[in-house]
């Protein structure tokens, strides 16, 4: 284990978060919000720490290995929790406890979008934009972001590339150098935040809503600078721009790019994964405005088409928008919803979730397996696209999926331990595992009632959901510390 060279990465991936406390200073400053203070604090507090551990080992130069990647990623997203708190501890508006800061920053940059403050109308704006900021830089990966830089600082980023990148391919790259393809990834994703954020302005937004509520659609976050969601604007525009823009903020930034360059949307069809994530939200989506117009929940079809469209699209890519309560819809919807959660959207998008490409792999396998009962002597390959995928990807989602439902069962049972009602366990453990935001029960709308055992057992769903279980559970096993 290089640790040398592990915290050398940390102190500079602090020092580098430590810029992303200066934006909201300036808008402090236009808005005259009085909590510029509280930000200048920030910097210099988180500036330092990231200084101390990188000064002892300023001078070390040597190439990561993949476990040291993984060791780097796990402990920056708890580093990342503590000094994202930062701001929201100092201010006095809104007054949270060290347990609320930790949780909301959490939320934000694991993309999650569960908040644990009400009376968001009446915070300060650059409380505000800094809330919507941290879900921005968590969407695509701040560790992403460092794999773009670090090599003008002389540092190899292959490693944090691969155990940062959610999906189980983790060998694709777009451009034959990781750090080019790192910036491919984030050209990609500010060209997606600009035109949502003019799209939202165009649509009757301000301007600083506008660019707030971007950040969270493009990033799948779904935090908000209103109580209400985006059902404060009250809007068909507005609500028919967050869902283009959330389901594709659910598509792999890779299919993206790869259509961008090629300049041929058709590539987009032609992708097994997005051809089943498109016809999943299709399904839902039809599924759920009949139901919810036959059962008089909306008194139009064209009302139930616009309230099922931006529901399905926000819990499907784990975004968690809401325009009205769908945990309150008649009969088996909220409960579908949330059981699709486990779901989600793409590889290599921002959303959470299990991956629609994991679900078709283990589907695949499962056909494969009962013709092996008929045809015992076949062999029978899972094939996607045409091309049989390998037996070591089979095993490793294989593995994830067993991973995956031990951990969800741990963590049920710990909410539940904490006084949760089944429902509401279930539900908590499935918006902050799958980084969804909104469930059912108690958490409907807001964490903010649990107890703060329970939102810490959020915390680390949260975490664990956000570096897809492996990163977080490997640390934990005495093989990953063996020399």
């Amino acid at each position: 284990m290089n640790l040398p060279m592990v915290l050398r990465i940390l102190g500079l991936m602090l020092l580098m978060f430590s810029l992303s406390m200066l934006p909201p200073v300036g808008v402090s400053l236009g808005y005259r919000d009085g909590h510029a203070h509280v930000f200048l604090l920030s910097f210099a507090v988180v500036a330092a720490i990231g200084f101390l551990l990188w000064l002892p080992v300023r001078g070390v130069r040597r190439d990561l290995r993949l476990r040291d990647g993984f060791l780097v990623v796990a402990v920056f997203w708890l580093f990342l929790a503590l000094a994202g708190a930062t701001p929201l501890l100092i201010s006095d508006a809104p007054e949270l406890s060290f347990t609320d800061a930790v949780f909301e920053a959490v939320s934000g940059f694991t993309t999650t979008g569960a908040t644990v403050i009400a009376g968001l109308d009446a915070l300060p704006p650059s409380i505000l934009y800094y809330r919507q900021q941290i879900q921005w830089l968590g969407g695509i990966g701040i560790i992403v972001l460092a794999v773009a830089l670090f090599p003008v600082l002389g540092i190899g980023g292959m490693s944090l590339y691969k155990a940062d990148t959610p999906g189980p391919f983790k060998d694709q790259k777009l451009t034959p150098r990781i750090a080019q393809t790192a910036k491919a990834l984030w050209g990609v994703y500010a060209a997606l935040t600009a035109a949502c954020a003019l799209c939202y302005w165009f649509a009757g937004m301000t301007p600083f809503d506008a660019i707030g509520h971007a950040y969270s659609t493009v990033s799948t976050a779904g935090f908000s600078t209103h109580d209400a969601s985006l059902a404060h604007f009250d809007s068909a525009a507005i609500d028919a721009i967050a869902t283009f823009f959330m389901f594709l903020g659910g598509t792999s930034y890779v299919l993206h790019f790869v259509v961008a360059r090629g300049r041929d949307p058709r590539l987009y069809w032609r992708d097994t994964e997005f051809h089943a994530y498109f016809l999943l939200i299709a399904a839902m989506v039809g599924g759920a405005t009949l139901y919810l117009w036959l059962a008089g929940e909306f008194e139009s079809l064209a009302t139930s088409l616009r309230h099922a469209s931006l529901q399905v699209v926000s819990v499907q890519t784990s975004t968690g928008f809401l325009t009205t309560g769908f945990a309150h819809w008649p009969g088996p919807v909220p409960a579908f919803m949330m059981l699709m959660t486990l779901v989600c959207a793409c590889a290599g998008s921002t959303s959470g979730g299990m991956k629609v490409i994991r679900w078709i792999i283990v589907s695949r396998q499962g056909v494969a397996e009962l013709k092996r009962l008929i045809h015992p002597s076949a062999e029978i390959p899972v094939k996607l696209g045409n091309r049989p995928v390998p037996q070591r990807v089979i095993g490793g989602v294989a593995g994830f999926f067993a991973m995956y439902f031990i951990v969800f069962a741990i963590l049920m049972f710990l909410m539940m331990l904490f006084g949760l009602d089944q429902v509401t366990a279930w539900s908590a453990v499935a918006a902050t595992i799958n980084n969804v935001g909104p469930g059912l029960g108690e958490v409907a709308w807001s964490f903010g009632k649990l107890p703060d055992s329970a939102k810490w057992v959020g915390v680390i769903a949260m975490l664990v959901g956000r570096v897809e279980i492996f990163a977080i559970v490997l640390l934990f096993t005495p093989a990953f510390w063996e020399r």
